[in-house]
């Protein structure tokens, strides 16, 4: 059974495909976690559970223990800005805000 080549993807079913309408660096964690398709696929590609990275996306802040795992699925997906001096930006300002 031939496919059609426009349904064969260049990506592996764990990687998400690059994000194509959203440019520039995220803003914030969620924003970091709504560049992939799905929680399920951010979790996926990052090692961690779904409830995880849910409540990472609810809490806005990323556990360091995740960042090597974070940037470079970034880094795959061509996510621009996201490093870990990033991800430490964002822990600190929300501890500044409490």
């Amino acid at each position: 059974m031939n496919e059609h080549p426009a349904s064969i993807s260049a990506f592996p079913p764990s990687i998400s495909a690059p994000p194509t309408s959203i440019s520039g660096p995220p803003t914030s964690i969620s924003g970091l976690i709504d560049r992939w398709q799905s929680i399920g696929a951010f979790a996926a590609d990052v090692g961690c559970g779904y409830e995880a990275a849910r409540q990472m996306r609810r809490r806005g802040r990323i556990a360091p223990q995740h960042w090597p795992h974070v940037v470079a699925a970034s880094r795959r997906l061509g996510i621009a800005g996201v490093s870990y001096e990033w991800l430490a930006g964002h822990r600190a300002a929300l501890r500044e805000a409490a």
